[in-house]
């Protein structure tokens, strides 16, 4: 496996395109292989039909590939429509915090890593101390 091409500061990732062209073809790749599967396996089990073998299944293998292709091409860019993908966990929670103080609602706390175990751990002994009673 090749390593991982390091990326410079502020360049950006591949476009909304580049990702909908990348998925179609991860898809059609998908789609010929399992299409080839399930095709050649019914090909075997009910014969080719009047078409012959290869028209057969160069239907199922297109049909398939289609279907996928259009599948993970939508997939891809669905995904990679919001922009809250980019950014990490901890600052999607600041911003969610920060928004709902700025509409007039009651703050929550935040809390580090370590205060959170430790409300987790005295919850989870809590539990053990209610089921051995």
């Amino acid at each position: 496996m090749a390593a991982p091409i390091p990326r410079r500061q502020g360049q950006e990732g591949p476009s909304v395109w580049q990702k909908l062209k990348m998925g179609a073809m991860m898809g059609g790749g998908v789609g010929l292989t399992i299409g080839f599967i399930f095709g050649s396996y019914s090909i075997i089990r009910g014969g080719a039909g009047p078409r012959g073998f290869m028209a057969t299944l160069s239907q199922y293998m297109l049909s398939s590939a289609a279907t996928f292709s259009f599948f993970l091409a939508i997939g891809s860019v669905i995904r990679s429509d919001s922009p809250m993908i980019m950014i990490p966990p901890h600052l999607q929670a600041a911003r969610l915090q920060l928004l709902a103080a700025s509409a007039g609602e009651v703050p929550t706390e935040v809390r580090s890593k370590a205060e959170g175990f430790a409300i987790m751990r005295a919850r989870w002994d809590a539990e053990r101390r209610r089921q051995q009673a």
